[in-house]
Parts: C-alpha cells; structure tokens; sequence
C-alpha cells in the first residue's frame, strides 16, 4: 500500500509516498519526490509511475545490487525507489530537454542519493551516450508508451541495451488511452516478448495507489519485456 502527504521543498512542491508491506509490516520505506507546476509532462508524477514504484518496492530483494536504468525517468519515482532498495541506478530524460534532466537531479537531492548518474538520452537515437552506458540488468520506465509515434523508438533503445546484457529486462507501466494501439508487430520486429503482469500479483490494484487527480478513469496496464527466445 502507498500513502501520500504533501510537503514543501525549496522551489517545488514535495509529494511523500510512503510503501508499506503488509507481509512484514516492519517494513516501509518513504521518498520524497518535488514536484513542479510545467506543462512538461515529465515534472509531476502520474499514476503509471505509482504502479511501476510498487512493483520495484514488492520486488526489491531482487533489486538489490542490480544495474538499473530508468527511461524518461522525469521526477524518477520509480528510480528513486529502485536506489533507496539498493540498486546501482542510472536516471534518463531526453537529452533535449534539460528542465526534466534537472527535475531528476532534484528528486535524487531531496532523497540524499548522491551516487545516482543522470544521463540525456533521447529514444530512438543510438547515440554515443547510449552507446556507453555500462551494462544494465533491469529498465524501468513509466508512462514511455504514451505516444504512438514514440513506441518503435523507446523498443529500439531498448535492444541497443540488450547488446551488453541480452537477458535484460525491461519493467514498464502505461496508461490505457485507445483499444487500438497495439506492440504486437513492434515486439515482433525487434525480437522481443511481452508478458503481462497483473496488478493483483505485487499489490498495486488498489484505487489510492493507482488512480490520479485528473479527471476520468484511468486503466493502468504492467508488462515485462525481454528478449524473444527460440521456441
């Protein structure tokens, strides 16, 4: 379960989600993510990264130690869980805009990781940074299907990752917007598989955790995708 509190830092708006585990109810961890008042959609956080945070606390034994990266990371809720949990995390946004670049920055400040890299990366492109990246085990990323156009690039960004680890995962939620997008061929061209997870199985089909201040419903969808393998 995820409780929320509002606080104030330096700047923005600090929102305080606190997860708690109801199978060792000593447990809880709180983090502090600012957030600020753009029309970015990067600089506050939206359900999917809520659901995406629960999955990486309910799996956090299995974190521990792991190489993260987080894409379009934004204000990098589900990075910065994934680092307090003890992973060695590394936080993307698009190299193109700095003010999401900089909004990362500040969630890692308000949670004192000092050790978690912020890197410009922009889907689609193999650039040299991308190209650098040091071998990653698990992807997490929020919210990066939310665009038609930008889903074969966000696949294709990841399979340049698979190149040093090809038993990567890669960890998404997204938002269900139209019945008629689909990945099927995406995932096909490139190799990939896609298992769906249900929200049930790590606790987040709870209204508090996956619903939002905006108006309307929301259907928050969680898959793992990985490698294609021989059948």
């Amino acid at each position: 379960m995820t409780e929320r509190r509002e606080a104030e830092t330096e700047g923005a708006s600090c929102r305080v989600f606190t997860f708690k585990d109801p199978r060792s109810p000593q447990e809880s961890l709180s983090v502090c993510i600012p957030e600020v008042l753009d029309p970015q959609y990067g600089m506050y956080v939206w359900p999917s990264a809520v659901v995406l945070a629960q999955y990486v606390w309910f799996h956090r034994e299995q974190l521990r130690g792991r190489a993260v990266l987080e894409l379009g990371a934004g204000v990098s809720l589900p990075g910065v869980v994934a680092a307090r949990c003890g992973a060695d995390v590394i936080l993307s946004d698009d190299a193109n805009k700095p003010a999401c670049l900089e909004n990362c920055r500040r969630s890692c400040a308000a949670n004192g990781l000092q050790d978690v890299s912020v890197r410009g990366l922009s889907w689609g492109e193999v650039s040299p940074d991308l190209l650098l990246l040091p071998r990653r085990d698990v992807v997490l990323g929020s919210d990066v299907f939310y665009d038609p156009e930008d889903f074969e690039d966000v696949l294709v960004t990841f399979v340049c990752l698979l190149r040093k680890n090809p038993e990567a995962q890669f960890w998404t939620t997204y938002q269900v917007r139209s019945a008629d997008w689909s990945m099927e061929a995406l995932l096909h061209r490139w190799g990939l598989s896609c298992v769906p997870v249900p929200l049930a199985d790590f606790d987040a089909d709870q209204s508090e955790l996956a619903g939002s201040a905006l108006p309307g419903s929301h259907s928050i969808q969680m898959m793992i995708v990985s490698r294609r393998t021989a059948d």
